[in-house]
């Protein structure tokens, strides 16, 4: 986004979105409860986005009659097109990188996700994934005694010991979100975007992955190894915390409300197309989860009603860039719909790695996407222009 501003001699604006960061739309009782809570959803965090724009253009001189070309990645991404869809007179185009817009109701498989993941591992070295899936049923093993939670505790130098089958289930879902947070920042170069990384992370992990028929503890051990790059690349880490997956300015709090309310998103794992645990997606608890956290229902269907599910060809200037290790890109639009509604897949991409700054370790692919991107924002321009 620098160089491409400055390439085009833009103004660059980051608009924070309600709830998240500083902006508390009732302060400190902003997550108190539901009825705080009711404001924080998609549609007026781009109504928000709409009203800030003509602020803009209202106030800096010049620049009332500027283009805005909207920018995101991820959830970002996400907005970045639904703006162009809601306020076309807003934004002239939008490119929405790593835009899961697909990954609602039944408009994806729900494995695909999970599948995207393995296939990561699977890829980045022999044996690999086969460990990962095997070392499921050897923790089962382990943690049938109370020795065994206690090996497994000290063996993964974790904070607080595993006491209970409760606390089981949690170390699981740590590795489970572990393992997918690596396929999702696999940058060719170190990072810190979740965590402190090297470069090729899922390479790095799978040097110790290479032996999947160990023996429960040797294969535990060895999952300890390469969890600990995840967690502990830099050394500073006295112990592991189930509590910790990412870096805290995410602003997961808000997500998780999003995820209870609109953000929907089915996922399943069967344990043989992929590398977990096999997990149906159960709606009911899922449900009665967010009733129990936030004391509200989810609503499956809406982002589809809303934003058009896959019948959006009505729309005009959107890129949607995916990369091909990104197991968000299950999700996403990898093939063009129409002659302004383009895919742009990067095979060597992961996470909206097209909207990161530019490094000499990039891909040859990800290159050629950035140059693409700007020749479609230098289209729509030229359009706007009468050119």
């Amino acid at each position: 986004m620098w160089n491409v501003a400055e390439e085009l001699d833009a103004i660059l604006v980051f608009a924070e979105h309600r709830y998240y960061g500083e902006s508390m739309p009732f302060g400190n009782k902003s997550f108190t409860d539901s009825k705080h809570l009711n404001y924080l959803t998609s549609q007026q965090a781009l109504a928000d986005f709409a009203v800030l724009v003509q602020h803009l253009k209202d106030t800096i001189p010049g620049a009332q009659n500027t283009p805005v070309i909207a920018i995101g990645g991820s959830y970002g991404g996400m907005l970045a097109a639904w703006f162009r869809m809601k306020y076309p007179h807003v934004v002239i185009g939008a490119l929405a990188a790593s835009a899961p817009i697909w990954q609602f109701d039944s408009l994806v498989p729900c494995g695909t996700f999970y599948k995207i993941v393995t296939e990561d591992f699977r890829k980045s070295g022999l044996g690999c994934s086969e460990a990962i899936r095997n070392s499921w049923a050897a923790i089962k093993r382990i943690t049938a005694t109370e020795k065994g939670l206690r090996w497994l505790s000290c063996t993964f130098h974790l904070c607080s010991p595993l006491k209970t089958v409760t606390d089981v289930t949690i170390f699981k879902a740590w590795l489970r979100e572990t393992w997918i947070n690596s396929a999702m920042v696999d940058y060719p170069y170190p990072a810190d975007f979740l965590q402190p990384l090297p470069a090729w992370p899922v390479q790095a992990i799978c040097k110790y992955l290479k032996n999947p028929k160990l023996s429960d503890r040797l294969l535990l051990q060895n999952i300890f190894q390469a969890i600990d790059i995840y967690y502990n690349y830099t050394g500073r880490a006295s112990c592991l915390n189930l509590t910790h997956t990412a870096t805290k300015s995410l602003g997961l709090q808000g997500w998780y409300y999003q995820a209870c309310t609109e953000m929907v998103m089915p996922m399943c794992s069967d344990g043989i197309n992929d590398m977990f645990e096999p997990q149906k997606w159960d709606f009911r608890t899922y449900s009665e989860d967010c009733f129990k956290t936030w004391g509200v229902r989810p609503r499956p269907s809406w982002i589809p009603t809303l934003y058009g599910g896959k019948n959006i060809s009505a729309h005009s200037n959107i890129i949607f860039s995916n990369g091909g290790l990104d197991p968000w890109s299950g999700g996403g639009v990898t093939q063009n719909i129409t002659d302004t509604l383009v895919a742009i897949v990067i095979p060597e991409g992961a996470h909206h790695l097209d909207l990161r700054a530019n490094s000499p370790f990039d891909p040859k692919s990800v290159l050629q996407a950035r140059l693409l991107e700007v020749q479609y924002m230098k289209l729509w321009l030229q359009k706007q222009n009468g050119q």
